[in-house]
């Protein structure tokens, strides 16, 4: 019961990142250039941590948490609006 519940927060940290995304992505692009191949790394991400923390009890819900977290920052560094503030930022 207790992996489930886990599981289940897990699953719930993932959506709210995900939407996160999508909503600061949505703000700060043109409906044109939304970056949809980020997205679905995002959401193949999500799901390959969801499976391991499902697959291995030995996985803490911290870890992986923790781990969503760095890569939803690692997706979102890499999307256009990001890439363009920081060539502001440094010329």
């Amino acid at each position: 019961m207790r992996k489930m519940i886990q599981t289940l927060a897990l699953v719930i940290f993932v959506v709210i990142s995900t939407a996160s995304f999508c909503y600061a992505e949505f703000t700060a692009v043109d409906g044109n250039s939304f970056p949809y191949f980020h997205l679905g790394c995002l959401i193949v991400g999500g799901l390959i941590i969801i499976s391991l923390k499902h697959k291995y009890r030995e996985i803490y819900l911290s870890e992986a948490v923790g781990s969503f977290a760095l890569y939803t920052v690692l997706v979102a560094l890499f999307t256009s609006p990001v890439v363009d503030a920081l060539k502001n930022f440094v010329s």
